[in-house]
Protein backbone atom coordinates (compact mmCIF):
# COMPACT_ATOMS: atom_id res chain seq x y z
CA UNK A 1 0.00 0.00 0.00
CA UNK A 2 0.97 3.47 -0.79
CA UNK A 3 -0.50 7.03 0.62
CA UNK A 4 0.18 10.12 -1.54
CA UNK A 5 -0.85 13.35 -0.88
CA UNK A 6 -2.68 14.42 -4.22
CA UNK A 7 -3.76 18.01 -3.65
CA UNK A 8 -2.41 20.59 -1.19
CA UNK A 9 -3.63 23.71 -0.37
CA UNK A 10 -2.35 25.91 2.28
CA UNK A 11 -3.98 27.42 4.99
CA UNK A 12 -3.09 31.03 7.09
CA UNK A 13 -4.52 30.11 10.02
CA UNK A 14 -4.65 25.87 10.20
CA UNK A 15 -3.03 23.05 8.90
CA UNK A 16 -2.35 22.70 5.43
CA UNK A 17 -5.70 21.01 3.32
CA UNK A 18 -4.53 17.68 2.13
CA UNK A 19 -6.22 15.23 -0.01
CA UNK A 20 -4.69 11.91 0.09
CA UNK A 21 -5.17 8.69 -2.04
CA UNK A 22 -4.00 5.24 -1.07
CA UNK A 23 -2.93 3.27 -3.65
CA UNK A 24 -2.64 -0.92 -3.98
CA UNK A 25 -0.52 -3.02 -6.99
CA UNK A 26 1.75 -1.79 -9.43
CA UNK A 27 0.08 -2.24 -12.87
CA UNK A 28 -1.77 0.02 -14.72
CA UNK A 29 -4.45 2.88 -13.38
CA UNK A 30 -7.15 0.29 -12.89
CA UNK A 31 -9.62 1.60 -10.37
CA UNK A 32 -10.26 4.97 -8.14
CA UNK A 33 -12.84 4.99 -5.54
CA UNK A 34 -13.85 8.12 -4.38
CA UNK A 35 -15.26 8.44 -0.92
CA UNK A 36 -17.05 11.60 0.92
CA UNK A 37 -16.64 14.80 -1.43
CA UNK A 38 -19.35 16.14 1.09
CA UNK A 39 -19.23 17.36 4.98
CA UNK A 40 -21.81 15.07 5.90
CA UNK A 41 -20.90 11.79 3.47
CA UNK A 42 -20.07 9.72 7.20
CA UNK A 43 -21.62 6.58 5.39
CA UNK A 44 -19.70 6.97 2.43
CA UNK A 45 -16.57 7.81 4.23
CA UNK A 46 -16.78 4.60 6.23
CA UNK A 47 -17.43 2.42 3.16
CA UNK A 48 -14.41 4.07 1.29
CA UNK A 49 -12.02 3.15 4.83
CA UNK A 50 -13.64 0.02 4.67
CA UNK A 51 -12.51 -0.64 1.10
CA UNK A 52 -8.84 0.71 1.60
CA UNK A 53 -9.02 -2.28 4.99
CA UNK A 54 -10.06 -5.12 2.47
CA UNK A 55 -7.56 -4.34 -0.49
CA UNK A 56 -4.74 -3.86 2.24
CA UNK A 57 -5.40 -7.61 3.00
CA UNK A 58 -5.97 -8.78 -0.47
CA UNK A 59 -2.93 -7.50 -1.43
CA UNK A 60 -1.32 -9.08 1.65
CA UNK A 61 -2.34 -12.46 0.39
CA UNK A 62 -1.65 -11.56 -3.58
CA UNK A 63 -5.13 -11.89 -4.57
CA UNK A 64 -4.72 -8.99 -6.68
CA UNK A 65 -4.02 -9.30 -10.42
CA UNK A 66 -0.43 -8.42 -11.43
CA UNK A 67 -1.33 -5.82 -14.14
CA UNK A 68 -3.77 -3.49 -12.07
CA UNK A 69 -3.64 -0.66 -9.52
CA UNK A 70 -6.43 0.13 -7.59
CA UNK A 71 -7.02 3.82 -6.01
CA UNK A 72 -9.10 4.90 -3.14
CA UNK A 73 -9.94 8.19 -2.04
CA UNK A 74 -11.62 8.04 1.45
CA UNK A 75 -12.59 11.82 1.80
CA UNK A 76 -11.98 14.91 -0.52
CA UNK A 77 -13.29 17.66 1.69
CA UNK A 78 -12.05 16.98 5.62
CA UNK A 79 -12.30 20.60 6.51
CA UNK A 80 -15.87 20.57 5.64
CA UNK A 81 -16.31 16.48 7.91
CA UNK A 82 -14.48 18.37 10.65
CA UNK A 83 -16.99 21.07 11.05
CA UNK A 84 -20.26 18.89 10.16
CA UNK A 85 -20.78 20.83 7.29
CA UNK A 86 -22.56 19.58 3.96
CA UNK A 87 -20.56 21.98 1.30
CA UNK A 88 -17.55 24.24 1.21
CA UNK A 89 -17.54 25.99 4.87
CA UNK A 90 -16.87 30.03 2.97
CA UNK A 91 -19.06 30.05 0.53
CA UNK A 92 -21.60 27.03 0.37
CA UNK A 93 -20.16 25.68 -2.80
CA UNK A 94 -20.31 22.05 -3.40
CA UNK A 95 -17.01 20.24 -4.92
CA UNK A 96 -18.89 17.94 -6.60
CA UNK A 97 -20.43 20.57 -8.67
CA UNK A 98 -17.10 21.72 -9.73
CA UNK A 99 -16.22 18.97 -12.13
CA UNK A 100 -13.50 19.10 -14.06
CA UNK A 101 -12.39 22.03 -12.58
CA UNK A 102 -10.18 25.11 -12.75
CA UNK A 103 -6.75 25.33 -11.31
CA UNK A 104 -7.06 28.86 -11.44
CA UNK A 105 -10.65 29.44 -10.55
CA UNK A 106 -12.07 29.68 -7.00
CA UNK A 107 -11.42 27.82 -4.07
CA UNK A 108 -13.87 24.22 -4.86
CA UNK A 109 -12.79 24.50 -8.65
CA UNK A 110 -9.57 24.12 -7.53
CA UNK A 111 -9.98 21.05 -5.32
CA UNK A 112 -12.48 19.82 -8.29
CA UNK A 113 -9.15 20.08 -10.32
CA UNK A 114 -6.40 18.47 -8.42
CA UNK A 115 -9.15 15.61 -7.79
CA UNK A 116 -10.02 15.09 -11.13
CA UNK A 117 -6.08 15.38 -12.56
CA UNK A 118 -5.45 12.21 -10.47
CA UNK A 119 -8.78 10.26 -11.41
CA UNK A 120 -8.91 10.91 -14.91
CA UNK A 121 -6.89 8.31 -16.54
CA UNK A 122 -8.39 5.18 -14.66
CA UNK A 123 -10.25 3.00 -16.67
CA UNK A 124 -13.21 2.62 -13.94
CA UNK A 125 -14.54 5.00 -11.29
CA UNK A 126 -16.18 4.20 -8.55
CA UNK A 127 -18.19 7.47 -6.33
CA UNK A 128 -19.91 6.75 -2.75
CA UNK A 129 -22.20 9.25 -4.04
CA UNK A 130 -25.02 10.58 -1.27
CA UNK A 131 -28.60 11.60 -2.28
CA UNK A 132 -29.28 15.25 -2.67
CA UNK A 133 -32.45 15.06 -0.55
CA UNK A 134 -32.45 14.21 3.37
CA UNK A 135 -33.59 10.40 3.43
CA UNK A 136 -33.15 6.96 3.08
CA UNK A 137 -33.19 5.13 0.07
CA UNK A 138 -32.31 1.36 -1.93
CA UNK A 139 -28.80 1.17 -1.98
CA UNK A 140 -28.27 0.98 -5.77
CA UNK A 141 -26.13 1.68 -8.66
CA UNK A 142 -26.45 5.07 -10.58
CA UNK A 143 -25.18 6.02 -14.19
CA UNK A 144 -25.70 8.99 -16.00
CA UNK A 145 -26.74 8.67 -19.87
CA UNK A 146 -23.87 10.42 -21.89
CA UNK A 147 -23.96 7.99 -25.02
CA UNK A 148 -20.32 6.80 -23.38
CA UNK A 149 -22.25 4.66 -20.37
CA UNK A 150 -22.27 0.87 -20.09
CA UNK A 151 -25.56 -0.61 -18.30
CA UNK A 152 -24.85 -4.20 -18.74
CA UNK A 153 -21.04 -3.88 -17.07
CA UNK A 154 -23.42 -2.00 -13.95
CA UNK A 155 -24.91 -5.37 -13.57
CA UNK A 156 -21.79 -7.01 -12.27
CA UNK A 157 -22.43 -4.86 -8.64
CA UNK A 158 -25.22 -6.93 -8.12
CA UNK A 159 -27.21 -4.68 -6.35
CA UNK A 160 -31.06 -4.83 -6.69
CA UNK A 161 -31.42 -2.17 -8.98
CA UNK A 162 -29.50 0.04 -11.72
CA UNK A 163 -30.27 3.36 -11.87
CA UNK A 164 -30.20 5.02 -15.14
CA UNK A 165 -29.95 9.65 -15.04
CA UNK A 166 -30.93 11.61 -18.48
CA UNK A 167 -28.34 14.50 -17.28
CA UNK A 168 -29.92 18.20 -16.88
CA UNK A 169 -27.57 21.13 -17.39
CA UNK A 170 -26.18 20.98 -14.15
CA UNK A 171 -25.49 17.35 -13.97
CA UNK A 172 -22.22 17.66 -16.88
CA UNK A 173 -20.17 19.30 -13.87
CA UNK A 174 -20.43 16.16 -11.79
CA UNK A 175 -17.61 13.45 -11.44
CA UNK A 176 -19.63 10.77 -13.18
CA UNK A 177 -20.35 13.12 -15.74
CA UNK A 178 -16.75 14.16 -16.51
CA UNK A 179 -15.07 10.89 -15.82
CA UNK A 180 -17.45 9.25 -18.57
CA UNK A 181 -16.56 12.09 -20.57
CA UNK A 182 -12.99 11.23 -20.70
CA UNK A 183 -13.40 7.17 -21.20
CA UNK A 184 -13.41 6.07 -17.86
CA UNK A 185 -16.14 3.57 -17.21
CA UNK A 186 -18.18 5.60 -14.49
CA UNK A 187 -20.24 4.63 -11.58
CA UNK A 188 -22.25 5.97 -8.57
CA UNK A 189 -22.96 3.52 -5.70
CA UNK A 190 -25.16 4.91 -3.43
CA UNK A 191 -25.04 3.13 0.22
CA UNK A 192 -28.79 3.91 1.94
CA UNK A 193 -27.99 6.39 4.08
CA UNK A 194 -25.21 9.45 4.26
CA UNK A 195 -24.85 11.28 8.10
CA UNK A 196 -25.40 7.95 9.91
CA UNK A 197 -23.60 4.40 9.59
CA UNK A 198 -26.06 1.79 9.25
CA UNK A 199 -23.28 -0.92 8.89
CA UNK A 200 -25.72 -3.51 7.15
CA UNK A 201 -26.21 -1.76 3.69
CA UNK A 202 -22.51 -0.52 4.43
CA UNK A 203 -21.61 -4.01 3.72
CA UNK A 204 -23.40 -4.55 0.84
CA UNK A 205 -21.84 -1.71 -0.85
CA UNK A 206 -18.37 -3.40 0.09
CA UNK A 207 -19.52 -6.65 -1.26
CA UNK A 208 -21.01 -5.22 -4.44
CA UNK A 209 -17.80 -3.51 -5.20
CA UNK A 210 -15.79 -6.66 -4.27
CA UNK A 211 -18.08 -8.30 -7.15
CA UNK A 212 -17.40 -5.76 -9.93
CA UNK A 213 -13.74 -6.18 -9.03
CA UNK A 214 -13.27 -10.10 -8.72
CA UNK A 215 -15.64 -9.81 -12.16
CA UNK A 216 -12.86 -7.49 -14.35
CA UNK A 217 -10.55 -9.93 -12.87
CA UNK A 218 -9.01 -6.98 -10.88
CA UNK A 219 -9.06 -9.32 -7.82
CA UNK A 220 -9.18 -13.07 -7.26
CA UNK A 221 -11.88 -14.39 -4.39
CA UNK A 222 -10.80 -16.88 -2.20
CA UNK A 223 -14.47 -18.11 -1.77
CA UNK A 224 -16.98 -19.74 -3.90
CA UNK A 225 -18.88 -17.43 -5.71
CA UNK A 226 -22.47 -16.21 -4.72
CA UNK A 227 -25.17 -16.25 -6.49
CA UNK A 228 -26.84 -12.90 -6.73
CA UNK A 229 -30.09 -11.57 -8.38
CA UNK A 230 -30.61 -9.86 -12.10
CA UNK A 231 -30.87 -6.36 -11.34
CA UNK A 232 -33.78 -4.22 -12.01
CA UNK A 233 -32.97 -1.45 -14.31
CA UNK A 234 -34.70 1.71 -13.97
CA UNK A 235 -34.80 4.96 -15.20
CA UNK A 236 -35.33 7.96 -12.87
CA UNK A 237 -37.96 9.09 -14.73
CA UNK A 238 -40.31 6.17 -14.69
CA UNK A 239 -40.02 6.65 -10.83
CA UNK A 240 -43.21 8.33 -9.15
CA UNK A 241 -42.35 11.25 -7.19
CA UNK A 242 -44.62 11.88 -4.10
CA UNK A 243 -44.96 15.24 -2.78
CA UNK A 244 -46.42 16.78 0.52
CA UNK A 245 -49.58 18.42 -0.11
CA UNK A 246 -49.42 20.60 3.62
CA UNK A 247 -46.56 21.30 6.10
CA UNK A 248 -46.37 19.95 9.07
CA UNK A 249 -44.91 16.92 11.44
CA UNK A 250 -44.15 14.10 9.25
CA UNK A 251 -44.96 10.76 10.17
CA UNK A 252 -43.63 7.76 8.63
CA UNK A 253 -45.71 4.45 8.00
CA UNK A 254 -42.94 2.61 5.77
CA UNK A 255 -39.19 1.58 5.40
CA UNK A 256 -36.74 2.10 2.22
CA UNK A 257 -37.25 -1.43 0.19
CA UNK A 258 -41.00 -1.82 1.39
CA UNK A 259 -43.49 -3.65 -1.15
CA UNK A 260 -46.44 -1.30 -0.86
CA UNK A 261 -49.90 -1.89 -2.78
CA UNK A 262 -52.52 0.80 -4.20
CA UNK A 263 -53.88 3.11 -1.50
CA UNK A 264 -51.77 1.26 0.90
CA UNK A 265 -50.84 4.58 3.82
CA UNK A 266 -46.82 5.61 2.87
CA UNK A 267 -46.92 8.45 5.98
CA UNK A 268 -49.32 10.97 7.95
CA UNK A 269 -48.36 15.06 7.82
CA UNK A 270 -49.85 16.16 11.83
CA UNK A 271 -50.92 19.53 12.70
CA UNK A 272 -47.47 20.69 14.43
CA UNK A 273 -49.58 22.87 17.20
CA UNK A 274 -52.38 20.55 17.97
CA UNK A 275 -51.45 16.59 17.08
CA UNK A 276 -54.20 15.79 14.64
CA UNK A 277 -53.28 14.89 11.39
CA UNK A 278 -53.79 16.76 8.59
CA UNK A 279 -53.51 14.37 5.91
CA UNK A 280 -52.50 11.36 4.56
CA UNK A 281 -50.07 9.84 2.15
CA UNK A 282 -50.96 7.19 0.21
CA UNK A 283 -49.66 5.17 -2.67
CA UNK A 284 -50.91 5.48 -5.92
CA UNK A 285 -49.90 2.22 -7.11
CA UNK A 286 -48.28 -1.03 -6.11
CA UNK A 287 -44.61 0.01 -5.65
CA UNK A 288 -41.52 -0.40 -4.25
CA UNK A 289 -40.53 2.25 -1.84
CA UNK A 290 -37.32 3.58 -3.33
CA UNK A 291 -36.71 6.75 -2.02
CA UNK A 292 -37.96 7.94 1.48
CA UNK A 293 -37.59 11.41 3.63
CA UNK A 294 -36.43 10.69 7.31
CA UNK A 295 -36.56 14.62 8.57
CA UNK A 296 -39.49 14.69 11.40
CA UNK A 297 -40.85 18.56 9.77
CA UNK A 298 -41.96 18.80 6.10
CA UNK A 299 -43.18 21.69 4.25
CA UNK A 300 -45.66 21.93 1.41
CA UNK A 301 -44.72 20.39 -1.87
CA UNK A 302 -41.31 18.63 -0.32
CA UNK A 303 -40.41 15.29 -2.11
CA UNK A 304 -41.13 12.64 0.32
CA UNK A 305 -41.34 9.27 -1.71
CA UNK A 306 -39.69 8.15 -4.69
CA UNK A 307 -41.29 5.09 -5.87
CA UNK A 308 -40.89 2.37 -8.20
CA UNK A 309 -43.98 0.74 -10.03
CA UNK A 310 -44.63 -2.77 -10.12
CA UNK A 311 -45.43 -4.48 -13.15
Amino acid sequence: MKIQTIFRMPSPYRDDFRIKAYTFGNGAKTLCIVGSMRGDEIQQQYVAGCMVRLLRVAEERNLLADDVSISIIPCANPSSVNIEKRFWALDGTDINRMFPGYEQGETTQRIASGIFEFVKDFRYGIQLASYYLPGNFLPHVSIIHTKFENVDEAQLFGLPFVVVNDPKPFDTVLLNYNWQIWDTHAYSIYAGTTDVIDQEMSQKSIDAIGRFMIAKGIMRSEDAEESVAQPTIVSQAEMINIKAPRAGIFMLRCTAGQQVKSGEKLASIMHPCEGYEICSINSPVDATVFFLRNKSICFQNTLLFRLIPRC
